[in-house]
């Protein structure tokens, strides 16, 4: 560890994590991390903003580009510095110890939680397809309000559902990585194969003349190279980089990692390729069952079209043409499948951070014990769980993601310029691995993420803003912190 970080506190007979994962696994955390509710959700959303098929294809090319140059950089960095936290590690040595504070910070006031939160209120509304009464306008209980964003805080049947699966992963995962990993590749083989289906036969099986004709006849219409044409594809991306990004969790769980200098890198090309190139297939699978353009006033799945699949289930619209009235039923399963697996990678995976700054003296100190008989970090799995369900009566789906995706990127900016940091201050660390197309692709992924990051905040300030607020609240925090950590020692 560099002279920059705080010095981890050193305990007698202190218990260790369980190095159990190998490369499957390791690969089954970056695929079950990303693949969740979003493909199956957000194209809708982003079919509203760019209205062309070709700009929404765009919109995923792209986003499939920033993930995989990112998960390749990433690659050297995990290589390099193999220990449990990731992110966190890599931005407390390039850039000292309140780098990784804000990260750390961050990622479970914003980053992690929420996107468990959102992950699961997404595995309720498919649970709502077999069960009407689970919906976000059946309210239970009304908290109050959020006066800045006028949000009603609520506790409805959609969000009970969804803290009720937090609480079961978190349970499972209590029980020790062995549980969990088998849980982890069980749901990922899974549900990989399930979208692998859907590409099959919405290629295939639902193939539809009538989409097919409005689609792909002037497929890229609304293109051109003109600045609201960029700026409105940077904010079309938000949906569709919430639905790639969590690959980098695998990082967190490097010190679980057998032969981590190897398995780590090959394991974020291998899952961000997969995943990312079923993706694009999927919308294209989209495109070819149901038109973009659509109806909100419509009655039927054909007529309202991506834009306008209720409740924005694009996924279980695509199973109903496919498989007919039992297709919406099916499709809701496989998602249901899908958004389970991803929670329980996100929430084994997250917290391994906390765990790692608890163990730096920046973060509860309870947070960085290990349970004695199963070697898991309960009390932060069960921190994490706490705040995850609270985030769930905060917001519906889409407002969580517009929350999240700004701090994601913002730490994403940092950690791959951290590249060229540590390239220059830390040239004796062991890279196994060198970052592919480095410096030319980690440039091109700052300059472009910059760019969306500057939309965001120009035009969906009410979700950014807040976001950006938080990270600099963790400053004041930091320095307190770290204060009561010193007197501590003394």
């Amino acid at each position: 560890m560099s002279e920059v970080g705080i010095q981890p506190v050193t305990r007698p007979a202190q218990v260790e994590l369980v190095k159990g994962l190998g490369l499957l696994d390791a690969t089954m955390i970056v695929m079950g991390s990303m693949i969740g509710s979003g493909i199956f959700i957000v194209s809708a959303d982003i079919a509203r903003q760019v209205a062309s098929p070709g700009l929404l294809i765009l919109v995923w090319l792209l986003t499939a580009f920033l993930t995989i140059v990112g998960a390749l950089s990433y690659g050297e960095l995990a290589a390099a510095m193999p220990h449990a936290g990731g992110m966190y590690v890599y931005l407390r040595e390039a850039y000292g110890a309140l780098a990784g504070f804000l990260y750390g910070w961050t990622l479970f006031l914003v980053i992690e939680t929420a996107t468990i939160a959102a992950v699961a209120i997404a595995f309720a509304k498919f649970f709502g397809v077999f069960v009407p009464a689970i919906a976000e306008t059946n309210v239970l209980l009304h908290f109050g309000t959020i006066p800045w964003l006028a949000k009603s805080v609520d506790l409805t049947t959609q969000n009970s559902v969804a803290i009720l699966s937090i609480i079961l992963l978190t349970a499972i995962n209590c029980r020790g990585l062995g549980v969990g990993k088998f849980v982890q590749n069980l749901f990922t083989l899974t549900k990989t194969g399930a979208l692998l289906g859907l590409v099959v036969l919405g290629l295939w099986l639902g193939r539809n003349p009538e989409a097919l004709q409005v689609n792909f006849t002037h497929f890229w219409r609304g293109w051109s190279l003109s600045l609201s044409t960029l700026t409105m594809l940077a904010v079309a991306m938000v949906g569709a980089i919430f639905a790639s990004f969590a690959w980098e969790n695998v990082t967190f769980t490097a010190g679980e990692t057998r032969n981590p200098r190897r398995n780590l890198p090959l394991s974020l090309f291998l899952g961000t390729g997969t995943v990312m190139l079923l993706y694009v297939l999927a919308n294209f699978a989209y495109l070819s069952t149901l038109s973009l353009q659509g109806s909100p006033e419509a009655t039927t799945t054909l007529d309202r079209g991506i834009q306008f699949a209720q409740e924005d289930r694009v996924g279980a619209a695509a199973g109903e043409i496919i498989f007919g009235a039992a297709g919406q039923y099916i499709l809701a399963a496989a998602i249901m499948i899908s958004t389970f697996g991803c929670n329980n990678g996100l929430i084994l995976a997250g917290a391994r951070v906390y765990f790692a700054m608890a163990r730096d003296r920046l973060f509860f100190s309870r947070l960085g014990q290990l349970n004695p008989r199963y070697r898991s970090p309960n009390a932060a799995l069960v921190t994490q769980a706490v705040w995850a369900s609270l985030l769930t009566l905060s917001g519906t789906y889409i407002e969580l993601l517009d929350y999240i995706i700004f701090a994601v990127l913002l730490f994403y900016i940092i950690t791959i310029a951290a590249l060229f940091v540590l390239r220059r201050t830390r040239p004796e660390l062991p890279r196994s691995y060198k970052a592919f197309g480095y410096p030319l692709l980690p440039s091109i992924y700052i300059a472009l993420s910059v760019f969306i990051e500057i939309c965001l905040l120009l035009y969906k300030p009410r979700y950014t803003w807040p976001g950006l607020i938080i990270v600099l609240l963790g400053v004041p925090v930091y320095f307190l912190w770290r204060s009561k950590a010193a007197h501590v020692v003394r």
